[in-house]
């Protein structure tokens, strides 16, 4: 973790006043609080109501009449941010149905991940908002729309959502969501159509949330939130009451680094002093001991020690770290000996290949369709591989070792080799003890000590992160190209903070995007790498791609699934024209707006900075010296890392 002063001391600053406010029972009298949600939801309900009225007696044909609904559907919006403090975590799977971003979504959330992707229909305001833009617009369709919309408010109505509200914990779990999206995708414009919006929004949202704070005070004064927190968010409204109202001339840095993740650590040591409990599945994946949500124990993505899970012993994790590193550059894990996992992962390029565009296959015989992805970082998605067909880095490794085009090799031979070798074999049988279900040395044990090993090398930090914990002031290019990047590039509605990938607050599910990459620079024509489709061949998934992490992207070109963009620049200008739809490819399903960005030169020089300031402060790792001896005589010409 990184060693903050500043944090530590406003750690303390919260310690101090929970001392003098802790308590372990809640007030019963719960009345302000529920009545604050009643009377919000009912407001809601009203605007709801009112647009529905005033869409079915329109003209849709008639410009008057399309701005009066918009003026109706901007009304409702307002009343839904006073409720997205409570809606996004009590059901977000209805919320999708108020608000959803998408027609369409295929989930494979972290708890489902043995269940096959399923269909999740949006609907809802942020839906009916684009639809209102469509030339053949129907009011059929959008009738539908909103009449979803108002159904799913009934979710909320439920006695098993309300009844909730009767407990401190649910507030305190209801916060933390709503700091993480203030951070993550309130500024963004990740679901509000009309940029101009996007402030004064946030500005109502903060102020609706300030009612919901006092509301709950005084319904749990035993367990409420302490005058310092209070007078932090109080600050944080202010501030963003002196921003501009344009979302690409706010300061989101200055947001997040100053309010926003202050107010986490506020509320993160009052869950842990309350002693708050969940049981949602929405809370799976994030650590409630965590202060900062710039930190890479935020969440988990995967469980890096596989087999090992149950090891804590430094002594033994160390162990498992030595043997998983000589297996990482040992070729024996590959059909031929001359093939290491370092092949194609080299440690002096962040683990990826940035000399050819996709490497050799295992014959040599040409190279393989994709480009070789870091291992940096890897463990922070729950779906793995850009097709997202692997759900854990085990099944990841154990794909890649049998792959006949990559190490080719089967399972049962890479056990038998890797035990002819006495270190290995010597090292896994004093860890046996650790694996009870498991009486012998197996591929599981070989493939968990290969994916400790590299995930060791993912917990270390950038400037970026460095400065937005305070610990450092960020170049001044960086920090303009971040507000970029949160608004006017709208790099943030796919690449979510922390990680700056594809995985957004609560932290259970990987995002796949249609981009319409082509086959070649020149765009002569989309890629014909069908991506998410040839596992869930669903149309919306068509040439759909897990959005990987743009974490230490400065040293990990060529970019893309097919590495066509040799260059961040090039990366840039293909987002800024639109995409492939934006340059002539036919891409009916993409989910990148075709229109365009309009960035100034001076604007993608400060994203590149800003994509440089998220270049991590990864060690060099040297090659081992020597490989352990085989008994089999002809495996003992092996070459660390590999021949190709």
């Amino acid at each position: 973790m990184l060693f903050r002063k500043k944090n530590l001391v406003l750690a303390l600053m919260v310690s101090l006043a929970m001392l003098c406010i802790y308590s372990f029972s809640p007030n019963n009298d719960s009345a302000a609080y529920k009545s604050s949600y009643d009377k919000k939801l009912q407001d809601f309900t009203a605007a709801q109501t009112a647009l529905l009225r005033q869409i079915e007696a329109a003209d849709v044909k008639s410009e008057k009449d399309v701005a009066s609904i918009k003026e109706h559907l901007q009304i409702a919006r307002n009343h839904l941010k006073t409720l997205d403090f409570w809606f996004r975590y009590l059901e977000p799977i209805a919320y999708r149905k108020i608000n959803g971003p998408l027609p369409v979504e295929w989930e494979t959330e972290v708890f489902e991940k043995f269940e096959a992707p399923y269909r999740r229909e949006g609907a809802g305001l942020t839906l009916a908002a684009l639809y209102l833009e469509e030339e053949d617009l129907q009011k059929d369709s959008l009738t539908a729309l909103i009449k979803t919309s108002i159904e799913a408010v009934r979710t909320f109505k439920e006695d098993s959502i309300t009844l909730q509200l009767n407990t401190y914990s649910n507030f305190y779990l209801c916060n933390r969501m709503f700091l993480l999206n203030l951070a993550a995708i309130y500024t963004t414009g990740f679901e509000c159509p009309d940029t101009t919006q996007v402030i004064p929004e946030l500005l109502l949202m903060l102020n609706g949330v300030h009612d919901i704070y006092r509301s709950f005070n005084t319904s749990f004064p035993e367990s409420k939130l302490p005058d310092a927190y209070l007078s932090l968010y109080q600050n944080a409204i202010r501030f963003v009451e002196t921003q501009p109202a344009t979302y690409s001339a706010f300061d989101h840095f200055s947001l997040i680094q100053k309010f926003i993740n202050p107010l986490f650590l506020f509320n993160q040591k009052l869950i842990n002093q309350y002693r708050v409990t969940s049981r949602s599945l929405v809370d799976y994946s994030l650590n409630k001991k965590e202060i900062t949500i710039f930190d890479k124990a935020l969440f988990s993505g995967q469980n890096s020690k596989g087999i090992f899970h149950r090891i804590t012993n430094p002594d033994a994790l160390a162990e498992v770290e030595r043997l998983g590193k000589l297996l990482f550059f040992d070729p024996i894990l590959s059909g031929n000996n001359q093939r290491s996992c370092a092949s194609c992962h080299n440690p002096a390029t962040f683990f990826t290949d940035t000399i050819v565009t996709t490497s050799f296959k295992f014959n040599r015989e040409g190279f393989l369709g994709r480009n070789t992805p870091s291992l940096i970082n890897a463990q922070y998605n729950h779906l793995l591989m850009i097709d997202g067909r692997h759900i854990s880095l085990q099944d990841q490794t154990k794909g890649v070792l049998t792959n006949a085009e990559e190490m080719n090799c089967s399972e049962k031979d890479v056990v038998e080799k890797v035990l002819s070798c006495p270190d290995y074999r010597t090292g896994f049988k004093q860890l046996l003890k650790y694996t009870p279900t498991e009486k012998e040395i197996s591929i599981d044990h070989i493939v968990s000590a290969v994916t400790l090993y590299y995930s060791t090398l993912s917990q270390y930090y950038s400037p970026f992160d460095r400065a937005i914990n305070s610990d450092i002031e960020l170049d001044a290019s960086a920090k303009k190209g971040f507000n970029l990047f949160m608004s006017k590039a709208q790099c943030a509605t796919c690449h979510f903070v922390p990680q700056f990938n594809g995985v957004k607050p609560p932290y259970t599910g990987s995002e796949f995007e249609v981009l319409g990459t082509p086959s070649d620079s020149s765009f002569s024509s989309l890629s014909s790498d069908m991506g998410r489709y040839s596992l869930n061949p669903a149309a919306e998934m068509k040439n759909a791609f897990r959005t990987g992490t743009v974490r230490n992207a400065a040293f990990t070109a060529p970019y893309m699934h097919n590495g066509v963009f040799r260059n961040l620049k090039q990366v840039i200008d293909f987002y800024d024209a639109g995409g492939g739809a934006g340059r002539g490819l036919q891409v009916p399903n993409q989910t990148l707006s075709p229109e365009g960005l309009r960035l100034t030169e001076e604007e993608k020089y400060n994203l590149i900075k800003f994509i440089h300031s998220l270049s991590e402060v990864v060690p060099v790792v040297k090659s081992p010296e020597k490989l352990p001896r085989s008994e089999i005589k002809s495996l003992n010409n092996r070459k660390a890392g590999g021949e190709y």
